[in-house]
């Protein structure tokens, strides 16, 4: 039998019991790389983890003359961009559709060369995630956009100038398009209505490192005021709250016990409460964090996502799975990605009693209460899950399958596993330290 390495066979109803690290932050590592394109001196990133979002950013960068490097210890990259130059087109259309990092080159590549070319972007079906807002603020910036059948062209004829700059929402994507951009162009910048994300202020924490001039204000006001010239970084990345939070949910899912090393209390303080309120425990210490089920009976909550420091939309799918053990019934509105809850489908066939809603079962803002999506859940539990046939459809969905799967009783094949290689760096590796019953056809694993 031949190896097929996007499917997993996961054997259920084995808890999840050792110890596991989690290293820098997805959402921050591959914008931190791009930073060091700005610089006139190389950067030294450390905390870096293997996943492909950070390859693809690799290959983008070296693509343009940025050196790219092991340090000297493991998880470190030297990045030299000294001999930035333009990119062929095909070369960089090869990348189209693996990533949305991409677009995040525009301003450093507008500061460098003049120009930019971005092709077509890809990333995980959930919703709504338009670049309009990033192409509405280079255009205030001072950038024309030029579309062609390939991707979009950028110049900057005049240079770029600092701008005011409102977001409809408080967008991650925007607030590290405005500050890439922002940080050498001509003047001040204020963004206001700005996303406030732990790896937002460690983005602005690389560039000031490199001599950027970035104030925040408790309002989401963000200020920068443009410098003519940025030199490297040396930058630790901050842990990855949300692969933390998903092995977290994990532990309380499979009735299990997990420390999970490099995970932060500080940037996990709202996951903490909620995990605690449904009845998780947790025993924090300087290296990390262990969760465990305490035994006895998960408590139904009511949850709402939001934009930090709310609960993080990308915690939500792996705690639903955990949700579906809990005795009575659970209340989730997702207010940020309208097409999250889809995911929620195959778990019902699994044996969850989970409902959709087209209305606001909460009284947070909601971005589409009036639009007609399915983005309210009723979860109800406890219910016993079976193996079945699963299919990945997007990152956090995905790994909530592998959860819902080392939960459930017999056997269950897991299609689409490269995509939780996007942001769970070596998840297979670490199933198996956990003792999980994983494999792939052809191959055992554990």
């Amino acid at each position: 039998m031949t190896v097929n390495d996007d499917v997993l066979l996961v054997h259920g109803g084995t808890p999840l019991e050792g110890e596991i690290r989690v290293r820098g932050a997805k959402n921050l590592v591959p914008k931190a790389m791009v930073a060091a394109l700005l610089g006139s001196a190389p950067s030294r990133l450390r905390n870096v983890p293997d996943i492909r979002d950070v390859r693809v950013v690799r290959g983008l960068l070296q693509l343009h003359g940025v050196t790219v490097r092991p340090g000297e210890e493991p998880g470190e990259l030297v990045l030299d961009p000294t001999y930035v130059e333009s990119a062929n087109v095909a070369d960089i259309d090869a990348h189209a559709g693996s990533s949305r990092i991409p677009i995040l080159f525009c301003g450093p590549l507008l500061h460098r060369l003049g120009h930019a070319f971005i092709p077509g972007l890809g990333g995980c079906d959930i919703g709504g995630r338009p670049i309009d807002f990033h192409f509405d603020v280079l255009r205030q910036f001072g950038a024309t956009i030029e579309k062609r059948a390939d991707g979009q062209y950028l110049e900057a004829p005049k240079g770029l100038r600092g701008t005011k700059i409102r977001l409809p929402y408080p967008s991650v994507g925007a607030t590290e398009q405005v500050l890439l951009t922002a940080v050498m162009a001509e003047g001040v910048t204020e963004l206001s209505n700005a996303a406030v994300e732990p790896e937002i202020e460690d983005l602005i924490c690389v560039l000031q490192k490199m001599g950027a001039i970035i104030a925040m204000d408790t309002d989401r006001t963000i200020r920068i005021t443009g410098v003519e010239k940025l030199g490297g970084y040396t930058h630790r990345a901050l842990s990855d709250r949300l692969e933390a939070a998903s092995w977290a949910s994990a532990a309380l899912a499979t009735e299990g016990n997990i420390y999970v090393r490099g995970a932060q209390q500080r940037s996990m303080m709202t996951f903490l409460n909620t995990y605690r309120k449904v009845g998780g425990a947790f025993e924090i210490d300087d290296e990390g964090i262990r969760f465990w089920h305490p035994g006895g009976q998960l408590k139904s909550i009511a949850l709402e996502t939001d934009v930090h420091p709310g609960f993080q939309t990308d915690w939500q799918q792996p705690l639903v799975v955990a949700l579906t053990q809990a005795t009575g019934l659970s209340i989730v509105h997702e207010t940020v990605y309208e097409s999250r809850l889809g995911f929620t489908s195959a778990l019902n066939q699994m044996g969850a009693h989970i409902q959709l809603y087209r209305e606001c079962l909460g009284g947070s803002d909601c971005r589409f209460g009036q639009r007609n999506f399915l983005h309210s859940a009723v979860v109800s539990g406890p219910t016993k899950l079976q193996g079945a046939d699963l299919v990945i459809p997007d990152l956090r969905g995905g790994f909530s399958y592998l959860i819902a799967a080392l939960a459930a009783q017999g056997t269950s094949r897991v299609h689409g596993i490269d995509l939780i290689n996007r942001g769970y760096e070596n998840f297979m590796e670490k199933l198996v330290e956990l003792g999980a019953k994983v494999e792939l056809p052809g191959k055992a694993l554990g």
